[in-house]
């Protein structure tokens, strides 16, 4: 049983971990207003140090994933299963989760997409037509809100689980956060003329996460034991890569040369394998 979870008469009893899995997914979550701070105050977007920084978030969430998340699954769901069903079990969850944020991404229109990020300076460009332009904040603030939903819980699962290996996960999740932060200002903005109004819009897009939590985890409570562990975990795992190669590396292309988002990439996987090292 894992050991942030104690049975008692059959039933699962919280402990303090929950609270810090909790904590651990709002500071991630809430990191869009980093992003609207950002738009706030700047009036030109590093788009070399984002680059890097989302280059960086991909390389520690891939290596995370492949290297730790993935094994540790398997090792629970072989003990619980056996070798065969228990390994066959693990890639289905694997790919399960790359399927289920996949198909949230496929229900969100192209236009509305928080992968469609922006920069500061695009408000000089934005169109002058304040409605469409509300609608598309609006829009936008929505298709994060839902997009982060699962993201949320995938970061508390994590954190329940290994605390000490979700601080990365919850760094590359907030740092990939700042964008989408960026992306609710921009427009939200130029339409009202408001700076505050835009920054309470793209700091409450990112309050899904730790609800989307919250709301997973109570559903799950009751059926909590070391074969749903695995399954979640491995899910997590597939999450996390989508998420890398679907978002991650695209907008830190796009903010950047290609270069340095291969950079960050490999600097991300290195400073995740030292700090697992440090653990073993």
């Amino acid at each position: 049983m894992p050991n942030e979870l104690v049975m008692t008469k059959g039933r699962v009893i919280m402990n303090e971990n929950v609270l810090l899995a909790f904590a651990m997914t709002a500071l991630a979550g809430l990191s869009t207003g980093i992003g609207g701070a950002i738009a706030f105050f700047a009036k030109k977007t590093n788009t070399k140090f984002l680059a890097v920084s989302l280059g960086f978030s991909a390389g520690v969430m891939i290596y995370v994933s492949m290297i730790e998340i993935f094994f540790k699954a398997q090792d629970s769901l072989t003990a619980t299963l056996g070798e065969k069903v228990g390994s066959i079990v693990t890639v289905a969850a694997f790919f399960g989760g790359m399927f289920f944020i996949g198909s949230i991404d496929r229900l969100i229109p192209h236009k509305d997409n928080p992968h469609e990020f922006h920069k500061t300076e695009d408000i000089e460009k934005a169109n002058t037509v304040n409605d469409k332009l509300m609608r598309t904040g609006m829009f936008t603030a929505l298709a994060i809100t839902i997009h982060n939903f699962p993201e949320g819980l995938a970061t508390f699962v994590s954190a329940l689980q290994e605390p000490a290996l979700a601080i990365p996960i919850v760094v590359a999740i907030a740092i990939h956060n700042i964008p989408e932060g960026i992306a609710v200002w921009v427009p939200i903005y130029y339409a009202t003329g408001n700076k505050k109004k835009a920054f309470l819009y793209s700091f409450a897009s990112g309050l899904s996460e730790p609800v989307g939590a919250v709301i997973g985890y109570l559903i799950l409570l009751p059926f909590m034991s070391d074969m749903v562990y695995g399954i979640l975990f491995a899910a997590v795992a597939g999450i996390m890569v989508f998420i890398s190669f679907d978002e991650l590396l695209p907008a830190a292309r796009e903010y950047g040369e290609h270069h340095l988002s291969i950079y960050g990439l490999i600097g991300g996987m290195l400073i995740m394998a030292i700090s697992l090292l440090l653990f073993v």
